[in-house]
């Protein structure tokens, strides 16, 4: 009958479009609010709900589900080995048990370790198409001018432009048969970068599942971040460097109590500055010049602070290690932005970056 749209901005009220949708779907299949789901299931008499989300806590994912079986329909979770796409090429997937863990930076490493044996790849993103769906069926970026063609949105040139500074293919869009069947064609092995803490889109000859040493009850707390860690070949605990003995300890038993065969990986995570393009010691004693009692503004990612009860992320920590003072945004804000601050009453003195537009 439809799709129901949560979490992302003007989402809803839009068509997911014939083109995409198939011969049994010529109008295409409306995307509705959730907060209709239940007046949907009465009105169109609907039999089965099946959850397509991720990111969702598990008292969220119970309530939803006892609003599907309460308006009368089944309430469905398919498993993800019966939906992961099969490759020709062997697949490194990156997943993560949350939102923020530190899945791009873990992708950037294993692309180039593979890139320095070798081999050549192409990395595949998770989706994030918010413009015309038919124009983003399949997209190949290998220049920062390809951004430019495809319309991306912040959110997209953040997770897509550190990659072609690299040198990686990055493929994304909407039509995973496609872009899974382009990216074989010019890759020895297909690298999933995932978003949120999705399950992989396609079958991993090697999973790696990123966890975040700060935020260790934040672990295993949502779906499908569990099922990640039961399926994971290699489990990666990020963050190292900046967390307590006594939080990895409880980290690392909690998942043994999960996957008590799984390796574990421990991994620091360094931040760095960026100073027109240069990185290392020298640049972040420039840093510490600039920022050291100055005023401010952290910039973070969105999805990281809006998706898992996060107040803060990186950038705020690192202008605070080097003595910032932080600028609280709120009196600042304009438009939708003061809108995410009446949903995520924990921000403080951090900026999401809201590139959904």
């Amino acid at each position: 009958m439809c799709f129901t749209a949560t979490q992302i901005p003007d989402i809803a009220g839009r068509k997911y479009p014939p083109e995409l949708a198939g011969e049994f779907y010529p109008d295409g299949i409306p995307i509705k609010p959730e907060e209709e789901l239940e007046t949907l299931i009465r009105e169109h008499n609907v039999k089965y709900c099946q959850l397509a989300y991720s990111d969702l806590k598990y008292d969220v994912l119970i309530q939803l589900c006892s609003k599907v079986i309460t308006a009368g329909a089944m309430f469905m979770i398919q498993s993800p080995r019966l939906t992961m796409v099969e490759s020709s090429k062997p697949v490194v997937s990156v997943c993560g048990v949350r939102t923020g863990v530190g899945k791009s930076q873990t992708t950037r490493w294993v692309a180039a370790t593979l890139k320095a044996s070798g081999k050549k790849i192409a990395v595949i993103r998770h989706p994030m198409p918010y413009g015309d769906l038919v124009e983003q069926r399949c997209q190949r970026y290998a220049k920062k001018s390809d951004m430019k063609k495809n319309k991306c949105t912040v959110e997209e040139m953040e997770e897509y432009e550190q990659h072609i500074e690299a040198g990686n293919i990055i493929y994304a869009g909407v039509d995973y048969e496609m872009i899974l069947r382009e990216a074989e064609k010019e890759a020895d092995v297909v690298i999933w970068d995932g978003g949120n803490n999705d399950t992989p889109f396609y079958k991993p000859n090697l999973a790696i599942v990123v966890c975040d040493a700060l935020h260790n009850k934040q672990n295993a707390i949502a779906y499908p971040g569990e099922t990640n860690l039961r399926m994971a070949d290699v489990i990666l605990i990020n963050k190292v460097n900046s967390a307590k003995e006594e939080a990895l300890k409880e980290l690392k038993e909690k998942l043994r109590e999960i996957a008590p065969r799984t390796p574990i990986v421990l991994c620091d995570s360094l931040l760095n500055a960026d100073i027109e393009g240069q990185h290392g010691a020298a640049t972040d004693k420039k840093a510490k010049k600039l920022i050291e009692n100055k005023k401010v503004l952290a910039i973070d990612d969105g999805p990281t602070l809006t998706h898992d009860d996060m107040a803060n992320g990186a950038a705020y920590k690192f202008a605070k290690d080097l003595g910032g003072h932080l600028v609280d945004p709120q009196p600042y804000l304009k438009g939708s932005l003061k809108d995410v601050w009446r949903k995520f009453p924990q921000l403080k003195d951090d900026l999401p970056a809201m590139g959904y537009g």
